[in-house]
């Protein structure tokens, strides 16, 4: 499912790498210590500062976390040491910066938050578009972009309930859109766009995302249509759905003249920084 957006929460621009686990967040500690510190080898204070107050006050801070598989720099999964909101608060004690009592409070209001968007999943939206106006996006791609994670929903749901599962089948059935709508894979669409980790539909422009949406509808209403069953009929249905996007697509290059793919990012360079942390 689209739920990258969900994956990280903002602290003063600095990006921390988050997860739902038994039903509330936890926080990569290493991302914490970064945006407290300005340390640029994270890791080494946090095991230092673990020596530290295990020898001054015979606590082992380790055991405040878990570790969860976080997606890290080279676009790999490795277990990281995580900690709850509760547990965070403990940790921070620990680290002397002006920026601890700020961040308490933020902490604070991000598992409020949690709370509030369980009750009311409208609120899961509207913090989504904040974060996105945090990085730079104006509205009306804000508006595009939140359209194509509720289509994208949609058809993720769509393949649940038909033998499709988890993210490969997801992702095998996304290349086979991709291709037919665009040409190329996601994997080689990231590289016309110079990105590896990143998410590739938050550096398509408006127009991508429109025919990245359409392919997706198409294939759902195709899917039910069909009544598929399986990664056979699914991957047919899928392929279907992307050659509509794709056949609008090269009708609308043949009257501009102008391809839909393009290199550039939709942010300017030196917002996209911001994004290379996830």
């Amino acid at each position: 499912m689209e739920d990258d957006i969900n994956k990280i929460a903002i602290f003063q621009k600095q990006e921390i790498r988050k997860q739902l686990h038994g039903g509330e967040w936890w926080f990569s500690v290493v991302d914490v210590i970064t945006a407290l510190t300005d340390s640029n080898r994270p890791s080494v204070y946090w095991s230092a500062m673990k020596t530290r107050v295990k020898q001054d006050d015979g606590i082992e801070l380790s055991t405040f976390c878990k570790q969860l598989k976080l997606e890290s720099a080279d676009g790999k999964k490795y277990a990281t040491d995580c900690a709850n909101t509760e547990d965070l608060f403990r940790i921070i004690q620990s680290i002397p910066s002006p920026k601890a009592e700020p961040f308490k409070r933020w902490l604070a209001r991000v598992g409020y938050e949690r709370v509030q968007e369980i009750e009311n999943p409208e609120l899961s939206q509207k913090r989504m578009k904040a974060i996105y106006r945090a990085k730079g996006y104006d509205d009306a791609w804000i508006e595009r972009r939140i359209r194509g994670i509720e289509t994208r929903n949609e058809l993720t749901d769509e393949w649940d309930n038909r033998e499709i599962y988890g993210k490969q089948d997801y992702a095998i059935l996304t290349a086979e859109i991709s291709k037919a709508t665009f040409g190329i894979t996601p994997s080689e669409y990231k590289k016309v766009k110079g990105i590896k980790r990143q998410n590739l539909r938050d550096h398509m422009d408006k127009l991508e995302l429109l025919f990245t949406e359409l392919g997706e509808a198409s294939t759902t209403a195709i899917t039910r249509a069909d009544d598929a069953i399986g990664m056979n009929e699914n991957k047919n249905a899928a392929k279907r759905g992307g050659a509509v996007a794709g056949t609008a697509r090269k009708q609308l290059e043949t009257e501009t003249g102008k391809k839909v793919i393009n290199a550039e990012n939709h942010l300017p360079k030196s917002s996209s920084k911001e994004l290379e942390k996830y």
